[in-house]
């Protein structure tokens, strides 16, 4: 040890006459641009130093040990002259100081290494200072505009740091581990000082925090990287906060003006979501995808915290939804994009939504006043239509190619969900159509115009409607059916009917207004799958054998 009764350097006496000194003399080699705290009476420092005589022999030195000399200052531990020369010192300061012998070894000397009457010269690195009065010191340099909660004694965080001993000198840091430090703060998983240097901070703030050794290592150090009796400063970003007992946190809500329905356990959710960790950075977004993300809710189809989370909302309400861990990814993560135990931010923006169990919902918007009839199964209905998703976006709409929209009711000509809505309309009444998926495009959609799984909004106007014939016929005679139909229909008179002669015929009845086909359908197509009825052994021909009217038919066909 230096300086002390037991100092057990070997000496060379020294042969020059040293030079009579009335006081230390200090020469400052290296100062430091700041100095925090300079060396006070009772503070406890570590320092390096060569003890030389004046012509520069030297006697001793703390780095041939290897370690620091640690001591208590102006408490008689050391040469008097050392203890008034480290006074007023600063952390990395190094300085030059000559002691006169009446303030070193004086006429005694000691043993065999200091000669009596010798002037003492240090060169001295000053590395720590702390005091035992000491307690945490925290400066905050950055703190986050806002700052909605702040760390309390049993909550969990996620942080990183870098750990230096007072002069700098880096013993650990998260950064170069690319991975947070994650612990229960105030319950003793931390040494003491980083335990009360954690608490009150918010995520994105960044603080040091300085720990004299007694909240620190204490006397023995981490006996690898952190000496002992070492001060301790950890510089801290805070990225993740939360509680054990913490639930999902719902805000930042933009709820629609209208809003009719709100989701419930069971629904089939498309929403846009940006996901975030709590200290903003992003880990996936559905719009850069450009596609929604769609998932039944309350049925665990999404991890709990978002199960919760979309229950309750309105189509086209947007929210932040604040996840903690164990509602999320837990302590495993998912790797690469989220850590464990990693608080999660979804802003989501609620596209559309509905249940399997829903109908078409039909809201007449204008009635005529008058309505002698009303669509039915097998009529041919034109009508405009304006199309949207539940979100306001326009699919299609008939007014932009200028002509209405025409098909048989009931002959699947349209999605189900239209089918329904057509129906027992009047001409001239106006209706506002909403259509589940399943009654609509379902799951695949269309291709480039509605996304799968959409629910899709019809505003419908009925322009114009031909009454259809009754279910199972596709022609009707409207007079009494002449007994000599066979006849009249073999022109020439061969016993037998052609294609050609029935067609002419059929079409003959239509154009005379003696008989009608179903409207909506090309006739032809119509005609020639009656004369396949008509032809049963299907020879191309029909035999007055063959030939039968619908009425004395035992099975039922779209025909005469």
């Amino acid at each position: 040890m230096m300086l002390t009764l037991s100092l057990l350097v070997t000496f060379a006496a020294c042969n020059a006459p040293p030079v009579p000194l009335d006081d230390i003399i200090i020469e400052k080699t290296f100062v430091p641009e700041q100095c925090v705290r300079p060396v006070k009476v009772g503070d406890f420092v570590r320092y390096h130093y060569i003890g030389m005589f004046p012509d520069g022999k030297t006697f001793d030195s703390s780095y041939d040990r290897g370690s620091t000399y640690n001591v208590f200052v102006g408490k008689k531990q050391l040469i008097e002259g050392m203890d008034k020369a480290l006074v007023g010192m600063c952390v990395n300061q190094r300085s030059l100081v000559k002691i006169p012998p009446q303030l070193a070894y004086g006429k005694r000397g000691y043993g065999d290494i200091i000669p009596p009457d010798s002037i003492l010269h240090f060169d001295v690195l000053l590395l720590d200072v702390w005091n035992p009065e000491d307690g945490v010191q925290i400066n905050s340099y950055h703190k986050p505009s806002t700052c909605s909660r702040k760390v309390e004694v049993s909550d969990f965080v996620r942080y990183h740091y870098n750990g230096t001993l007072l002069d700098g000198t880096l013993f650990d840091s998260s950064h170069t581990r690319m991975r947070t430090y994650d612990t229960y703060v105030g319950i003793g998983w931390l040494i003491a000082g980083m335990d009360q240097g954690l608490l009150g901070m918010c995520v994105g703030e960044r603080r040091i925090i300085t720990m004299p050794p007694s909240l620190g290592y204490g006397e023995n150090g981490d006996g690898s990287d952190i000496p002992g009796q070492a001060s301790l400063v950890f510089d801290v970003v805070l990225l993740d906060l939360h509680n054990p007992r913490d639930g999902i946190a719902v805000t930042n809500q933009v709820v629609p003006e209208s809003c009719t329905r709100k989701t419930v356990a069971g629904d089939f959710v498309r929403y846009h979501y940006n996901g975030s960790l709590l200290d903003g950075t992003f880990f996936d977004s559905s719009y850069s995808r450009n596609r929604t993300y769609d998932t039944y809710v309350g049925q665990g189809y999404v991890i709990p915290g978002m199960d919760e989370g979309l229950i309750g909302v309105c189509v086209g309400e947007r929210r932040t939804i604040t996840i903690p861990p164990h509602l999320a990814y837990g302590e495993e993560g998912t790797g690469s994009k989220i850590p464990g135990s990693a608080v999660l931010v979804f802003d989501i923006h609620i596209v559309d939504f509905h249940n399997p169990s829903d109908r078409t919902e039909v809201t007449i918007t204008l009635k005529p006043d008058e309505c002698e009839k009303q669509s039915k199964k097998g009529d041919f209905v034109k009508y405009h239509y304006n199309a949207s998703l539940m979100d306001g976006s326009p699919v299609d709409s008939t007014h932009n190619y200028g002509k209405t929209y025409n098909i048989v009711l009931g002959a699947n000509q349209v999605v189900p969900g239209m089918e329904d809505g057509l129906m027992d309309m009047c001409v001239g009444e106006k209706r506002h159509l909403v259509i589940p998926p399943h009654l609509a495009y379902g799951e695949r959609g269309v291709l480039d115009e509605v996304p799968g799984s959409a629910v899709m909004v019809f505003d419908i106007e009925l322009v114009d409607m031909e009454e259809g014939l009754p279910e199972g016929y596709m022609f009707i005679w409207k007079d009494e059916v002449t007994p000599d139909l066979f006849s009249e229909m073999d022109k020439d008179k061969n016993e037998q009917v052609e294609p050609s002669e029935f067609t002419d015929y059929i079409m003959q009845q239509v154009n005379d207004e003696k008989g009608r086909l179903a409207p909506g359908f090309d006739p032809y197509r119509i005609i020639d799958n009656m004369f396949s009825n008509q032809d049963r052994n299907g020879d191309g021909k029909i035999t007055e054998a063959e030939f039968k009217l619908k009425a004395d038919e035992s099975v039922s066909h779209d025909e005469l």
